[in-house]
């Protein structure tokens, strides 16, 4: 039983599931949206935003985790450059969430996750 589990499984195994996550998060930094299922885009602003939450902090450290996390280093450092001008006065919530119309082959639900 998954009682107040909060991390989503998305039918997939631990491996598998962090390996897709970060790939989208590197998509998502990269091109600035994504679209994509409805649960994968919920478990994706979770890591989004804190990816950026290290970007704005801007320390060392915080610089490694978020290398050790992206697959593109040099989109990490331009994350790095950017991101204290461009959410330096926001306090959280750097990605929207937009529904879209269902997937034509399985009907699942959709949506488009963009950087604010």
């Amino acid at each position: 039983m998954r009682h107040q589990r909060r991390i989503p499984q998305l039918s997939r195994p631990a491996d598998q599931r962090k390996a897709l996550l970060r790939g989208l998060t590197t998509q998502l930094i990269r091109e600035g949206r994504v679209t994509t299922t409805k649960a994968r885009a919920k478990a994706l602003r979770d890591e989004t935003e804190r990816m950026i939450t290290l970007a704005k902090d801007g320390s060392l450290s915080s610089r490694r985790r978020a290398i050790g996390y992206v697959y593109d280093k040099q989109l990490v450092h331009a994350l790095f450059e950017k991101a204290q001008e461009r959410y330096g006065d926001r306090q959280g919530g750097y990605t929207r969430i937009v529904r879209t119309i269902p997937r034509r082959g399985d009907n699942s639900e959709m949506a488009i996750v963009e950087l604010v």
